[in-house]
């Protein structure tokens, strides 16, 4: 399989992009590196990829985004990094290439390596009830719907679940934990007002929509509840942990859960498409006073900082010598666990830990080789 990192991110709510397509040397600063000569021998076209700016303004041109930064990286050293378009667009202010984004579900990846962290030090195992960890989802209830009656109303068995929610369904999205958050906690992602033991103390309220490991259901809590399960076993805040063993080791020097003001000039705004017409969205920007890191999707980053995250699990779990994560949890993360399940969201996808993986011809709609793994995220952005 091609070993290759190409990474899509946006600078608007539906249409602003920072498209990253990684080929990348392993620099002793643990900064990206800057891009190399291609040619025969590296393997790359070098026309090809400076084709990569000029199609991406394309898009800016005819208003489908704001603005879009593209990092290409090959066997391990970047072919091209490139920044089109506006990072804001009433300012005119241009997009650069360390311009920070609002990366949304991509970091469920990065939540799950925090995970596995813990699993290569003993400190859990994939099979352990989440229960273990969070008492209150013993309590947690499934609601299996029957038949309509005579009078169109619908039926439901309310019951215990036939066994007990495991780490690894979590980290599939097979647990049956919904998508969408309980009573009370409607607009967390919004307003992120609650902490994350508050909102994940809630979760066991909400029913479960089917058997854990029946089925494959996108899950937002499950995500999260992965996060309050980091904080238990590691005795430090989430966004402590994940930036303590993930950040820092790989140089992602501008990934933050909660974006410090002096970067503030850095992010890209974002906007909604509506027909022809770009504007701005009605998002909190900054998130100045929110509580909750949200592990399903809180993430501010760059593309020189994914470009490190993602090489990473491409070189076996190291980079610049430092080891974030044991080979064997990378390739378990990377294989799918979800067997014949139908999982992702097009078909011939699966999922392994944390990642949708390509697992037959189906699933290479983008052009993506089998075993390709990757994610994407609410606000545009997406990797591979």
């Amino acid at each position: 399989m091609r070993k290759f990192i190409v990474s899509s991110l946006l600078a608007s709510l539906l249409m602003a992009q920072a498209v990253l397509a990684f080929q990348t040397p392993q620099t002793k600063s643990g900064g990206v590196a800057t891009p190399r000569p291609a040619g025969k021998k590296s393997g790359i076209d070098a026309a090809r990829i400076e084709r990569i700016p000029a199609r991406m303004q394309t898009f800016v041109n005819r208003n489908r985004t704001a603005g879009i930064v593209t990092l290409v990286a090959h066997k391990g050293s970047v072919a091209g990094l490139s920044a089109v378009g506006y990072q804001d667009l009433e300012t005119k202010t241009p997009m650069k290439s360390d311009s920070i984004f609002q990366i949304a579900s991509m970091t469920k990846p990065i939540t799950a390596v925090g995970i596995m962290i813990l699993v290569d030090e003993g400190l859990l195992a994939l099979t352990d009830p989440v229960e273990k960890y969070l008492p209150k989802f013993a309590e947690i209830k499934l609601q299996v719907k029957a038949a309509e009656t005579q009078a169109g109303s619908e039926l439901s068995e309310i019951r215990k679940p036939a066994r007990q929610i495991t780490i690894k369904d979590l980290l599939t999205h097979t647990s049956g934990i919904g998508g969408g958050y309980p009573e009370g906690f409607k607009d967390l992602f919004n307003k992120r007002d609650r902490t994350l033991a508050e909102a994940v103390d809630a979760f066991p309220q909400r029913m479960l929509d089917f058997e854990p490991g029946t089925k494959w259901g996108y899950s937002n809590m499950g995500i999260a509840t992965l996060g309050r399960i980091i904080e238990i076993v590691s005795l430090k805040s989430y966004e402590e942990f994940i930036t303590d063993r993930i950040f820092q080791p790989l140089g992602m020097k501008d990934s933050h859960f909660f974006v410090p003001e002096s970067k503030y000039n850095r992010v890209a705004s974002m906007y909604r498409l509506d027909g022809n017409k770009l504007t701005k969205a009605d998002v909190d920007l900054y998130r100045k006073d929110a509580k909750y890191p949200s592990p399903e999707a809180g993430l501010y980053s760059t593309a020189p900082d994914l470009f490190n995250f993602h090489q990473m699990m491409l070189n076996g779990g190291v980079l610049n010598n430092q080891r974030v994560l044991s080979k064997a949890s990378v390739g378990l993360m990377t294989q799918v666990q979800t067997n014949e399940l139908k999982a992702g969201f097009s078909p011939g996808i699966g999922f392994g830990l944390g990642w949708a993986v390509v697992r037959n011809v189906e699933g290479m709609f983008r052009l993506n080789s089998i075993g390709t793994y990757g994610h994407g995220g609410l606000y545009r952005t997406y990797v591979f």
